[in-house]
């Protein structure tokens, strides 16, 4: 995907963001003004699609050491949050939640992973990170709550496009969920505390059907053509199997077939006609 992505995603991001894409901590009246500028943190956020991203360390809830480059080999979704958040936070936490589990019956668990990294050092501590994670019901083994390690923040949020700022209610921020190919690389962009489901799934469906097959099996390429035969559906706001598209590929390559096939026979048929008599 890379810098490709930026005129698919960029309208759909210019409509949410100025909509609900700033989240602060408590209420929004309590503030003495957005302390972002709108256009600014979009095109920072923008700017850094097709970048990779550096290896940065972190702790798990249970205080263990974790580094980025551990996700790489799969796509990974990046949320930001800090755990004094009362409001945007946890709704964005929670509706990702949601998001995920469609993600899951499109696509298939275990495809993909999830972290979401606590920006507030040194307050997002890893017993915070865990509390947060549990309040918002997060109970998944894929999906990992990480404390940053000192020094890393702002190289970190830099890479991944994430603006912030303190606020008088906390902190004004962008609310983003950024994707990252199975290299480490930004991919895409999905901004707002709601968005349409197909905003995060298509982009992670584009990814795990481009990237090539771990081993040609007859279960890896039947799982292809089913990834290939999922659409969305904009009636519903959730995607279905359409075998439709591989129906009319099957009749095109037979079609294709009989003629060449009619060619053949014509041409061996010419090349066995007698010639003419002098």
């Amino acid at each position: 995907m890379g810098t490709g992505c930026r005129p698919r995603w960029l309208p759909t991001a210019v409509a949410l963001f100025f909509g609900v894409v700033l989240g602060t901590a408590q209420a929004r009246a309590g503030s003495e003004g957005v302390t972002l500028e709108a256009n600014a943190a979009l095109e920072r956020s923008q700017r850094v699609i097709g970048n990779p991203v550096g290896d940065y360390a972190f702790k798990a809830v249970d205080g263990s050491p974790v580094n980025l480059s551990q996700f790489r080999g799969r796509p990974l979704l990046v949320s930001f949050i800090y755990t004094a958040c009362s409001q945007v936070c946890p709704t964005t936490t929670r509706f990702l939640a949601n998001a995920v589990t469609e993600a899951d019956r499109t696509l298939g668990p275990g495809r993909y992973a999830i972290v979401t990294i606590g920006f507030n050092f040194p307050f997002d501590t890893p017993e915070a990170m865990r509390a947060f994670a549990r309040q918002q019901g997060i109970d998944r083994r894929d999906w990992h709550f990480l404390s940053p390690e000192a020094g890393v923040v702002e190289a970190m949020t830099a890479d991944l496009g994430f603006s912030y700022a303190a606020s008088a209610g906390g902190f004004d921020h962008l609310t983003q969920v950024t994707l990252l190919d199975e290299s480490g690389r930004v991919a895409a962009q999905v901004y707002g505390e709601r968005f349409e489901l197909s905003m995060l799934v298509g982009p992670l469906k584009a990814l795990l059907t481009d990237a090539p097959l771990p081993k040609v099996t007859v279960a890896n390429l039947l799982e292809r053509v089913r990834l290939l035969c999922t659409v969305y559906d904009p009636r519903t706001g959730r995607y279905r199997l359409d075998y439709s598209i591989v129906i009319e590929l099957v009749a095109g390559a037979s079609i294709l077939l009989a003629t060449l096939v009619f060619l053949l026979r014509e041409w061996s048929r010419f090349r066995r006609r007698p010639p003419a008599a002098g």
